[in-house]
């Protein structure tokens, strides 16, 4: 039993890179695109790790949020200080 991963994405214009950021969740395990932008994937991977593999193939500029449900662990990409901080003072309380 793997990783229960839930991935969050907004690729930021101009470029918007869908096919190679899907392409890089998908290789991440099994999944289900629940929609246009989020997906759960059963997976070996960390969020860290995840996060890590899919913002290879986005543009620097996009958001990624991963979730790892089943390790309580969360990392992202590009989502702000405001955020970034509130996430790091909700997490768990």
């Amino acid at each position: 039993m793997g990783n229960n991963l839930h991935v969050s994405y907004d690729l930021i214009a101009p470029e918007k890179n869908y096919d190679d950021v899907i392409t890089a969740v998908k290789s991440l395990g099994d999944w289900a695109n629940i929609h246009k932008s989020f997906w759960y994937v059963e997976s070996g991977y960390t969020a860290a790790e995840a996060t890590e593999i899919i913002r290879k193939a986005a543009d620097t500029n996009d958001k990624l949020y991963v979730v790892d449900a089943t390790n309580n662990t969360a990392s992202w990409v590009n989502l702000g200080d405001d955020v970034a901080s509130y996430i790091k003072r909700q997490w768990n309380t």
